[in-house]
């Protein structure tokens, strides 16, 4: 049975490495697809229930957001002078 709900998202950050450390939080639970250029990354949800799939969606976004939290923290530190 083909699934009836998909949701799609690409993904781009400020810089290819961030780009690829939010691809890898995603490494358990989906397949991504890098563009060409490496700059974005690409994955797609399908299920037969549409609570479900909001689920499996809330949970791939929060790991998203979770890890561009980390990643905006990391850079302010290190972009800090150190006295």
């Amino acid at each position: 049975m083909t699934p009836s709900w998909k949701l799609n998202l690409t993904v781009q950050s400020r810089s290819l490495q961030e780009t690829q450390a939010l691809a890898d939080c995603l490494t358990t639970d989906e397949a991504v697809t890098f563009s060409e250029d490496g700059s974005s990354f690409y994955f797609e949800l399908n299920n037969l229930v549409a609570k479900d799939l909001r689920a499996m969606w809330n949970t791939r976004i929060r790991g998203l957001i979770a890890v561009d939290s980390v990643l905006k923290i990391i850079n302010e530190h290190s972009s800090t002078p150190s006295n």
